[in-house]
């Protein structure tokens, strides 16, 4: 039954592998183009390094971005303007002023029929010519034109714009010619009636309209400036790429990448994009299956790298689809640290390099676009020794700040050959991509509690005392905390000396015995002197007491959410190992009776790592040395080596990768550090 669940387990595995490989090769074929590509790369005021190029088929040079964009600019800004004549509101205010004057001739004899009907002509005139609401010189669309539209009936002209009134100067002109033609009666008609109420604006301006019209001249800028035809002599191998030979380099590349209808087999590029795509992942899963064996064992540490890789190729993607940002602010150094805060130098590096390829193959300036990133994303691993603050981190992203800088410069002097031609606006786009960096520490965080991760970072959190478990063992079990931090310093030393991460020893070492907090006094170093619960309790309820503090441990640790890697330092310091004193007291006290071992036996598992199997060894060696009555080096050097015989030859240390050399080592750190701690003191002459 066993050999079946085992043998279960590998098919899911494989099957688990599979569909997770599987779906990875998806995603990537979806986010990554899957255009025909330009075959030659080129550099402005470098030499051509391919063969000398004759144009495939006809095309346009197109003009360079910049000028296409100067173009519209100046198309937008000498734009003139469209406004509607409102004739409604000047055939209304017309009548209404002519009515009005009418209705004043009795009162005003200056005031004639003739009089009246030259006044309202003149007002006729003034709205024909077409009002706005404020002076040109002042209005936020005129003010510096000088001609625009005017759609009177659908009917389209234009005017100039000194031709037109504001509600200032209408006013001005009809008060002049009313005082013109009434003199003595002007002032009598201004107390009976107010200009102002009959002047209107009659020009409306339509913004919908007038950004329709713009877009319609905006969009009628040609984007070419001639042809190349089908034979014609490109350039010659060796020739410098001069401004105008990039442009139609340029050209060449973008219609040969958009070209309609072009005879290219749509299966041939869905294959060869498969394959390059599905090699660049086999390789990575083949070196963590190879190299990596505990990362490509672990479900979610292969999902974890693989999810990275992905979205890092979405999100230069989507940028580069988009175009709204340089992509060189993505920071693509940020996967390689993550990698190396979770796993280890070498997977970073190997992940960066995948997926620096996988973006190069659609990222423009292919080669400048990964050498850039893999030197950055190496420097960025390398700085990064160890992340225990903050200040870590700014310092790695300093140095790829640095490292993009300078690698960015020399290839612009290779390129461009002089200092003027630099782009020097592209080191603000990596100081940006420095500054991203710095989101790796928050993000540490958030994979943590995603994947189950557990950083050097939250280790070192998680050691502080003052954490409420360990703060719950220093009050209630002051003896075991002393123990434990015992156990801890000696640990440290050990995963130095051996390899492995001290971080992760320091901290279970601390938690290991916290379910000794459920009864702390059936544990000798929590016991005052001669005062044992043991002498009035049963061998096997005693045992009991003593194994239960793995398990009541346990969920403790769970109940504070401890991470399941502490957790292992639990179960496993004891591995299956028997409570031995109170299994031979029972024994030599019933000796006609058969005892069933399971009951003085630890529940395990036994350790599995380097650091649980060290924790588990010093576990038992520093309480041993502590009850020595003569710590001397032989006899600590003895007690040493007799008790990792024990684990060894009880099959506790055998799921660990601990070498004879490791062995070794931990003899020697242990008795050199014991021997620190109990040297012998000075005996103080007493005074006379």
């Amino acid at each position: 039954m066993k050999k079946l669940l085992t043998r279960l387990g590998q098919y899911y595995h494989i099957l688990f592998i599979a569909l997770v490989f599987s779906a990875t090769i998806f995603l990537l074929y979806l986010i990554i183009p899957g255009e025909s590509r330009f075959r030659y790369e080129f550099q402005k005021n470098a030499p051509w390094r391919h063969e000398t190029l004759i144009a495939p088929f006809n095309f346009a040079i197109y003009k360079p971005d910049e000028v296409v964009k100067n173009e519209r600019d100046s198309v937008k800004k000498e734009f003139i303007p469209y406004y509607e004549m409102d004739t409604l509101v000047s055939m209304q205010q017309c009548k209404n002023f002519e009515l009005e004057l009418i209705s004043l001739t009795t009162e005003i004899p200056t005031l004639t029929d003739k009089t009246i009907a030259d006044v309202t002509v003149i007002m006729k005139q003034v709205y024909e010519a077409g009002i706005i609401s404020q002076s040109p010189e002042t209005h936020p669309i005129l003010k510096d034109k000088t001609e625009l539209y005017i759609i009177d009936n659908k009917t389209v002209s234009k005017i100039p714009v000194a031709s037109i009134y504001s509600l200032k100067t209408a006013f001005q002109a009809l008060n002049d010619t009313l005082h013109y033609f009434l003199k003595d009666g002007y002032n009598q008609l201004n107390q009976n009636m107010n200009l102002a109420d009959f002047i209107q604006a009659n020009l409306n301006y339509g913004e919908e309209y007038n950004l329709q019209e713009m877009d319609k001249l905006v969009n009628s800028v040609s984007e070419t400036q001639g042809m190349v035809q089908a034979g014609e002599r490109i350039i010659f191998k060796g020739d410098i790429v001069t401004p105008d030979k990039f442009q139609i380099l340029n050209s060449l590349k973008r219609s040969y990448e958009t070209k309609q209808g072009q005879n290219i087999d749509g299966y041939l590029l869905i294959i060869g994009k498969l394959i390059m795509i599905v090699a660049c992942i086999l390789i990575l899963i083949l070196y963590l299956a190879y190299f990596r064996r505990e990362i490509f064992n672990e479900k979610r540490h292969l999902s974890f790298i693989l999810l990275m890789i992905v979205l890092m190729v979405f999100t230069f993607r989507f940028i580069l689809q988009h175009d709204f940002i340089n992509i060189y602010v993505v920071p693509l150094a940020i996967l390689p640290i993550l990698l190396r805060i979770f796993f280890d130098s070498r997977t970073a590096i190997f992940a960066l390099l995948v997926t620096s390829l996988l973006i190069g193959y659609f990222a423009p300036n292919n080669y400048e676009f990964i050498f850039l990133n893999l030197i950055a994303g190496f420097i960025a691993v390398f700085s990064l020794d160890k992340l225990h603050r903050r200040s870590h981190l700014v310092f790695t992203a300093l140095w790829v700040f640095v490292t993009y800088s300078v690698l960015f410069l020399a290839l612009a002097m290779i390129h461009e050959g002089n200092f003027e031609a630099i782009r020097w606006d592209e080191l603000e786009w990596f100081a940006g991509n420095a500054i991203l960096i710095l989101l790796a520490y928050p993000l540490i965080y958030i994979f943590e509690k995603l994947f189950g991760f557990v950083s050097d970072v939250t280790l070192i959190e998680l050691s502080n005392t003052n954490q409420p478990l360990l703060r719950k063992l220093a009050e209630e079990a002051p003896g075991t905390f002393q123990h434990s931090l015992q156990i801890a310093s000696l640990a440290e030393a050990v995963i130095h000396r051996i390899g492995g991460n001290p971080f992760l020893a320091y901290a279970g070492a601390l938690y290991h015995d916290i379910g000794k907090t459920n009864q702390p006094v059936y544990f000798v170093e929590n016991q005052s002197a001669g005062m044992s619960p043991h002498s009035e309790m049963g061998y096997k309820e005693s045992a009991k007491v003593i194994i239960d503090h793995v398990t009541y441990g346990v969920r403790l640790a769970r109940k504070h959410k401890l991470p399941e890697i502490l957790i292992d330092f639990i179960t496993t310091h004891h591995g299956t190992m028997q409570a031995k004193y109170f299994y031979t007291l029972y024994k030599n006290e019933h000796p006609e009776v058969a005892a069933d071992p399971k009951d003085f036996t630890y529940p395990g598992p036994r350790p599995q790592s380097k650091e649980t199997s060290v924790v588990m060894i010093i576990d038992g060696i520093e309480a041993a040395t502590r009850a020595l009555k003569e710590k001397t080096h032989d006899n600590i050097r003895e007690l040493i080596g007799k008790m990792v015989q024990q684990k060894l030859d009880d099959g506790q240390l055998d799921n660990t990768d601990l070498t004879l050399r490791d062995i070794t080592l931990i003899k020697e750190t242990l008795l050199e550090k014991l021997m620190n701690i109990y040297h012998v003191r000075i005996e103080y002459p007493k005074e006379k």
